[in-house]
């Protein structure tokens, strides 16, 4: 992450002194077009794209850590694993079930969604993906149990 950090920083560093370096061009050219203008301008075009470049993998690490965060605190959730801050396991009324049966439930979502996103809608080949015939239900002991 500092790795991310000091890339996006140095991106950033090297932007800004590109644009200072296409003001300093105009000031000195006297608003006149000339060869070393353009050559700023070429830099600053691609130092701009070099700081977007850093940005969006920035944003992609960011996104893959909130999804990481959310995953393991949805197992620990579902898993009944969760510990308050006294240390205590949290309750949250709803009853703990097995971490295969949550990767079940997690494939079957995950083909759910593949399915709408390729427009086909139909959620037939959801359960057979998810080696379930029926979602979990927390009123039958057979799915709190696994």
């Amino acid at each position: 992450m500092d790795n991310l950090v000091d890339s996006l920083n140095n991106a950033y560093q090297e932007f800004v002194a590109a644009a200072a370096n296409v003001l300093e061009a105009k000031e000195i050219a006297v608003a006149q077009k000339t060869a070393a203008t353009d050559a700023a301008l070429e830099n600053f075009k691609q130092r701009w794209e070099l700081f977007r470049v850093a940005c969006d993998q920035a944003e992609e690490f960011v996104e893959s850590v909130k999804l990481r965060i959310g995953s393991e605190c949805l197992v620990d959730e579902a898993t009944g694993s969760v510990t308050g801050k006294s240390g205590q396991a949290g309750t949250t009324g709803l009853p703990p079930i097995s971490a295969v049966r949550l990767e079940q439930m997690s494939k079957a979502v995950r083909w759910l969604v593949i399915e709408l996103q390729h427009g086909s809608g139909a959620a037939g080949g959801v359960a057979g993906h998810a080696n379930s015939s029926a979602p979990f239900d927390a009123r039958f002991s057979e799915d709190a149990a696994q």
